[in-house]
């Protein structure tokens, strides 16, 4: 199942920078793991914001919802999700 999510970043202003680049190190391996494994095949950043668009490729929402809530970002994520579905003009 491919899901369309974004990711909006809000890190509190008062988090020490250390701290947070403690988090942003732990998110990269783990977004990189599944991006490897194929189930996060595309990631964009939204020029001018701490956000992020990306496709999921999972088999379930019961998938999608446990690979976001395990984000180290996730505490501090505001995530729209859309379910997405092959278009039947589409060449691919």
């Amino acid at each position: 199942m491919l899901y369309l999510v974004r990711m909006d970043v809000h890190l509190p202003s008062d988090m020490p920078a250390d701290q947070a680049e403690e988090i942003k190190a732990r998110e990269k391996a783990y977004s990189q793991r599944l991006q490897r494994e194929g189930k996060w095949p595309q990631l964009y950043r939204i020029v001018g914001e701490y956000a992020n668009y990306s496709i999921f490729d999972v088999e379930s929402n019961d998938e999608l919802h446990t690979l976001l809530s395990n984000l180290p970002l996730f505490p501090y994520l505001e995530i729209a999700v859309t379910p997405l579905a092959r278009h039947p003009s589409s060449i691919h």
